[in-house]
């Protein structure tokens, strides 16, 4: 199981055929995308290419996905593989109970 700290996002909302996604970085590279395809359709499993992690969303998970980034504090990627079996995806860290969100 691969987790990345993740220092940093950037959003590309693309018009015409391109879906939604979300960059991820860590000390200035790129280690991976969040991408969303349309409600309903299949996800293609989740895949390492290059270095690089391509975690596949429908757009429901969208507004989730960028909360967690702009509201928590440390964030992870979390990248166990592909396949059936292997959880992946962006993660928080352990947090006391009650101590609310980042300013």
């Amino acid at each position: 199981m691969a987790l990345t700290k993740i220092d940093a996002y950037e959003v590309m909302y693309s018009a015409n055929t391109f879906v939604p996604r979300i960059w991820l970085k860590h000390g200035g590279n790129y280690i991976g995308q969040l991408i969303f395809k349309p409600n309903g359709s299949a996800l293609p499993p989740d895949t390492s290419s290059g270095g690089q992690v391509n975690l596949w969303y429908h757009l429901d998970d969208y507004q989730n996905a960028i909360d967690l980034l702009r509201n928590e504090a440390p964030m992870y990627l979390l990248f166990s593989g592909t396949g059936g079996g292997n959880e992946n995806g962006i993660k928080t860290t352990e947090e006391a109970v009650g101590e609310g969100e980042k300013k």
